[in-house]
């Protein structure tokens, strides 16, 4: 295949509406999850400055840290939510959400 070939190939992917509201959804409670581990670290991290606070510091680390493995469990609950909606396999990126 040529180079003006290749470049002039369609990828042709269909999605449902459901599909696409599904993964809106999903990317938006990624989103939100993200926000809030950077809030808790960035709080946390103040919180360390002081002797007398260090201890609700270390607390926001330990909820940041949770929250840190939330991601990888919103990204299988999107998978298998999706494979209820159409078993085949989709032409998808794995986008960290």
């Amino acid at each position: 295949m040529t180079g003006a070939e290749d470049r002039n190939r369609t990828l042709v992917v269909r999605l449902g509406r459901e599909e696409i509201i599904i993964r809106r959804r999903y990317e938006a409670l990624s989103i939100a999850n993200d926000v809030l581990i950077g809030v808790w670290f960035l709080i946390g991290s103040f919180l360390f400055f002081s002797d007398d606070t260090v201890f609700a510091g270390t607390w926001l680390f330990v909820i940041g840290s949770v929250e840190m493995l939330i991601r990888p469990v919103i990204r299988l609950v999107r998978h298998v939510h999706l494979q209820r909606l159409a078993p085949e396999p989709a032409v998808e990126s794995d986008g960290d959400f």
